[in-house]
Formats: structure tokens, sequence, C-alpha cells
């Protein structure tokens, strides 16, 4: 006799639930390949939801009613508290915002750590009540760590600790202006059942102290881990959660960092923030063109200064190509600091377009300095350090390049050409290479050598095309 039907719904169990790392896509068994984003060993167990209990009557009953505006209210600007160290406020937008939640990311050993901590002396220095709470080290190392930076004599409290509810219950009664958070894969919640650093133990601990956050006042700056390929680990959630998100970037083999804003609902994103690693910490570069040109030698082929744009400053950096007879089949193109995709079309458009083949030629692309440069106007440069590198032919050292090429070989003029000019001028370049009906003021005093196609340029430059 079959049994009763609720007996069956008394005996069935809530499916288990799991959650890929890298895209957050559920599934209802495990795999170690995500069929959504293809990742291997990023999936997870995650717990079940307890069952709801009856929906309540007054969810069918009337709410409050919401409080609306018009697209002409205005408001004044949310007010902001600057650090002192001028990279960290320009990347934040000019300083720091209550109720603001902020998402650090960067490699391990790059230097999140020591920002974040001379950022916190800096902070309570202005005058706020600042609470540094570390899951990774013990009080102990975070002040031999403040001691070697200089920082001991900083008002900031110090906790090691990572249990969510104890952190909470201590930033309800101290009531700080700032707390950071390093970091929050950390961050152990009592009622998720999962391992510390899994997708829903961060998903949760960036949701309470981001809420925490929002009800308090209070601004949290919390340090995420990111994965080899460069992204903040975790769930992309935690990233729409938070108002800003940070990237620190540097090469360990480089003393250069660039924090870079990849997200800010307070200010320009695509900013960055040029610091120098030191002996006594992270010091700011306020012209960071001289800094990326200072070990600049002598003028030789495949060398070539790219004037460009990062966030609302100009930024001059050198590229450098490598072309070489390939002893394989098959033919190495390795780029490092720029897109490799890109790179392969310069190539198909310098040999479509103008006749130029690269066929068993190795081709190897470097941005000098660590700097990694993502805008399409730094096309004709890279196309100059390829031919210049193909042909044995150095460029002129005074001279900057910079424009977009597309698919027909034509150059299209990109954006602030005049901020490009003068950033060049500055530092002793009297020549620029553009493409055609760029906006180029004439107080730059520089002179401006406009083309219109690929074609142009390289017969032009090379006596070729």
């Amino acid at each position: 006799m079959p049994a009763p039907l609720g007996h069956k719904i008394a005996m069935a169990k809530a499916s288990a639930n799991y959650v890929c790392a890298a895209c957050s896509n559920a599934t209802t068994k495990w795999a170690g390949r995500c069929e959504a984003c293809g990742a291997w060993n990023t999936i997870s167990e995650e717990a079940p939801l307890s069952k709801a209990g009856p929906a309540k009557k007054s969810l069918g009953g009337r709410g409050r009613a919401v409080p609306l505006t018009d697209l002409s209210s205005t408001e004044p600007a949310p007010p902001r508290v600057a650090s002192g160290l001028s990279e960290l406020d320009r990347v934040l937008g000019g300083g720091l915002v209550p109720s603001s939640a902020i998402l650090v990311g960067g490699d391990p050993g790059i230097g999140k750590s020591t920002l974040l901590l001379q950022g916190a002396a800096m902070f309570a220095r202005a005058g706020l009540k600042v609470i540094y709470a570390s899951g990774e080290e013990a009080s102990a190392q975070v002040r031999m760590r403040a001691q070697r930076l200089g920082l001991a004599d900083a008002p900031v409290k110090l906790a090691a600790e990572t249990n969510l509810r104890d952190i909470l219950t201590t930033l309800e009664q101290e009531r700080p202006d700032l707390v950071i958070i390093d970091s929050i894969q950390t961050m152990w919640s009592d009622n998720v059942e999962s391992a510390p650093g899994s997708v829903s133990q961060v998903r949760a601990a960036a949701h309470e102290l981001t809420s925490f956050a929002k009800r308090s006042g209070m601004s949290v700056i919390l340090v995420g881990h990111v994965t080899k390929d460069g992204q903040i680990a975790g769930p992309r959630v935690v990233e729409h959660m938070v108002d800003t998100v940070l990237y620190f970037e540097g090469e360990r083999g480089h003393q250069f960092r660039i924090l870079r804003a990849v997200k800010n609902r307070f200010g320009p994103a695509d900013e960055i923030g040029v610091f120098e690693m030191t002996g006594a910490g992270l010091a700011e570069v306020t012209n960071p063109s001289a800094l990326f040109l200072s070990e600049r030698g002598q003028p030789s082929p495949g060398s070539v200064v790219f004037a460009g744009i990062e966030g609302t400053r100009p930024v001059l950096c050198e590229l450098q190509a490598l072309v070489a007879p390939s002893p394989h089949s098959q033919p190495r193109r390795t780029v490092v600091g720029w897109d490799g995709g890109r790179l392969a079309m310069i190539l198909a458009v310098l040999e479509a377009r103008c006749g130029i083949p690269f066929a068993g030629l190795d081709v190897y692309l470097n941005v000098a300095g660590g700097m990694k440069i993502s805008e399409p106007a730094a096309d004709l440069a890279v196309a100059a350090a390829l031919l210049s590198a193909r042909e044995d032919v150095a460029l002129p050292p005074e001279t900057v390049v910079f424009g977009e090429i597309s698919l027909s070989g034509a150059l299209r003029p990109v954006s602030q050409t005049e901020n490009r000019l003068k950033e060049a001028q500055k530092l002793g370049f009297t020549s620029a290479i553009a493409p055609s009906g760029g906006k180029a003021g004439a107080a730059t005093g520089m002179k401006l050598q406009q083309m219109g196609d690929l074609t142009a340029f390289v017969g032009d430059l090379f006596g070729a095309g």
C-alpha cells in the first residue's frame, strides 16, 4: 500500500546545492569542470536553504509607501575625508566617503596589507577612528610592520579575529569611522555551514559587513584574494555589493605598484595611483611618466614611447618589441602587459594591408616597468615597435606615438590628444605621430605628424608599404 502523500513530503530532503567559485553558477550535483565558465576544480557544496515557513498574511497587506523624487532634484555631493596619500585619494575619487564599501584585490605579496596599513594610519591621523581587523596575521605581526613603516604612533586599533559575529559585535560597541578587513576570505560566519573561504562564506561575510556599513555610517575596506587569472576570488556578486573595486597591480621584479579602480560609484573608474615599493613602505609617485621612462637607455630598434591615458591622467611608457627568425614550425607570439589578441590583429593588418609578413618570425612584445595597457590607442605604437624591430631601424628618440588601427588599415583618432602631447612635452619630447583628425591644440608647441592610414605611416617612417 503506498505511503500517504503527507508522509512523502515529510521524508523529502532539501537537495544539495553546488556553486562554482569562478562564476557563481549553481548546479544540483558536483562536477570537476563548471559547465557555465569551463573552470576546473572550482565547484564546492553550499548548504541548502532552510525551508520557508508558511506565508504570513501580512505579506499580502499594504506596505510602506516609498518616497519618490524626480530627476531635477539636487543633492549635495557626499562628504569626503582625504587621507593625505594623494595617489590613494585620487583613485578613491577625492577621498573616503562615509558608509562606503571598498574591495581591494591583488596578488599575494604585492603589498596590499602594506598599502592599507599606511592608509589606515593616515586616516587615523586625519581624525577618523580606525580599526584594522586581520584574519591572516597576529596583532604582533601587524605591529612589527607598523614599526618598520614608522607608523607605530598612529592611533589605529588592531584586532586579530576571524569570527564574523564577534567582529560585528565589536564594531557595534566601538562605532569606528573606518574598518579594514584583511581578508574577506578568512572571515567565518557561524550560521553558514561551509568552510571559510567558500562561496557561501565569502558572500555572507561581505553582505553582513556591507549592510552594517550602510546602516551605521561606517566605511569598510575589504581585502580580497585573487585567482591565478587575476580576478578576485569568490562570487562575482561581492563586486556588485560594494561601491568601489580596486586592484593593486605590479610585478615582483619591479618596484612599481599601480592601484587601479575598475568600479567606483563615487568617482571615475579606470583611475590609477602609482606607488614605488621601498624599504620604508610604499612611496607615492607624482609623475609616473618620468618613473616609467627613467630606465630607458639609448634609442634602439623595437623601442617606442607611447603616450597613453589612464583614467584622467596622461601616462607615458615604453613599448619594447623583438622580432627574430623562429626555429619552430609554429612561431611564438609572447606578450607582457598588453592584449595578445590585439597583437595578432595588428600583425594581420600589417600583412594584409601593408604587405609586411611576419610568418616564420617569433614576436615578443613587452611594456616596460610592469605597466599594463588596455586602451586601443596603443595600436600604432605597437605597430611602430614591431616594424622598428623587424627592419632593425630605431625611431627618432624624441618622438611619441599613439593611435588606433582599424581592420581596414585606417588610423582612427583617439581622445585627449592635447593632454597626451602636453605630458610628452613636459618630459622633453619634441615630436609626435598621431592619426589625422585628432583635436590637438596649438598650445602644445610640439611637431605633430598626422597620418590617415597605416600604409602612409609605414612608407614615411620605414620607406616601405
